[in-house]
């Protein structure tokens, strides 16, 4: 077992979550401390203007500067972290097409906390054909397991459901002997999810965020426009499947022209609808879905979901876990894989054609390399 600080910065871009976890990249063995650091409006500016570009494009260093300096900024708060697992700042995802582009160079990191890196986790998933995205499912199964033997979760399937920026779900059975056997998991984009919401607000009113979801349970939904949405062919594509964050702007056009509360009460229905829409392609309907992220703190977004979802649905603090740190720790958890040569996606998790381990290791006097597919 080791100690590993995972890190991450999502596409809410609003800043930097980072939480120790004790692991040996299979079993959980205890969740330790946690910490966030904001941008600031200059920090959040610039990465919102990287946004779409890919290296070598104008403003895309000074984005990638800005993760690596408040990444090693966090990580001086954890000196007892042995390994550090570190996701960069997504702005641009293409599997098919440019490929992924998460800014932020894990040896400048490595160097600058003289600690080993795990980084660019993405990348090699989608060199070998597959989306790339989600990542977090492999983890899922294991706080599952973990949830389990504590005696938080029933031993029957369940559904986390992450609404950052983008919204994904993961189906997980905790019985399977191991997060890539046949039948332990199926995840995948359920569609927008924060991102056109915490737009909006930003756009019209400079807040971050409608705090409370204050402004959606005001507002009338617009039917149309969530039907016009769910006629996207992006629902009847089969999972695997993985999402950029600007992907659906036809949705926060066509809420333009309403009024502001009726804006954030139909992008809220859109969201809920965007996950009912993806339980078709689940094995079977989940004992419960564990809504974790962000949106899970919005009323109105647990109250859709709850109204629109055939099965209970709980912030995923009834489980025993942390909703807010759950990325972050997932990406030291995959950190401390990647280090042993394990998987960190699989056939049904990214469409990648067979288990896949990603990842680059960074050491301090700057050794860089993909880590060996099997130890």
């Amino acid at each position: 077992m080791i100690r590993v600080l995972g890190m991450m910065s999502g596409t809410s871009m609003d800043g930097v979550d980072a939480a120790l976890i004790e692991t040996d990249g299979e079993r959980i063995a205890g969740f330790g401390r946690s910490a966030f650091r904001a941008y600031s409006d200059n920090e959040s500016a610039a990465l919102h203007a990287a946004l779409g570009r890919w290296p070598g494009d104008p403003g895309v260093t000074e984005a990638a500067d800005i993760s690596v300096a408040s990444h090693a900024a966090m990580a001086a708060d954890f000196p007892e972290a042995e390994l550090i697992g570190y996701h960069g700042q997504t702005l641009a995802h293409d599997p098919q097409g440019r490929g992924t582009h998460q800014a932020g160079d894990g040896a400048f990191l490595a160097r600058r906390t003289r600690r080993p890196v795990v980084w660019d986790f993405r990348s090699e998933d989608v060199r070998q054909g597959g989306e790339g995205a989600p990542l977090a499912p492999f983890f899922h199964w294991a706080c599952a397991a973990w949830a389990l033997g504590q005696g938080h979760l029933p031993p029957q399937p369940v559904a986390f459901l992450n609404l950052g920026g983008v919204g994904n779900i993961t189906w997980v059975d905790p019985a399977a002997p191991a997060p890539e056997a046949p039948g332990a998991c199926l995840a995948f984009d359920t569609g927008p999810a924060n991102a056109p919401i915490n737009d909006l607000m930003r756009r019209r009113l400079r807040q971050s965020h409608d705090r409370d979801g204050a402004f959606a349970a005001a507002g009338r939904v617009d039917d149309a426009i969530v039907a016009e949405f769910l006629g996207h062919p992006w629902f009847d594509r089969p999972p695997p499947k993985s999402l950029d964050r600007d992907q659906f702007a036809g949705l926060s056009a066509a809420v333009g022209p309403l009024p502001d509360a009726d804006a954030a009460a139909t992008l809220v229905a859109a969201l809920a609808s965007a996950v009912a829409a993806g339980f078709r392609w689940l094995p079977q309907v989940p004992a419960a879905v564990l809504v974790c992220g962000g949106g899970r703190r919005n009323p109105a977004i647990m109250a859709r979901l709850a109204q629109v979802l055939p099965c209970e649905v709980q912030q995923v603090e009834a489980a025993g876990l942390d909703g807010d740190m759950l990325e972050a720790q997932a990406f030291g958890w995959l950190a401390a894989r990647v280090m042993r040569g394990l998987p960190t996606s699989g056939p049904t998790t990214t469409d990648v054609p067979a288990p896949c381990c990603g990842g680059r290791i960074s050491y301090p006097r700057g050794s860089v390399g993909f880590f060996p597919t099997r130890p």
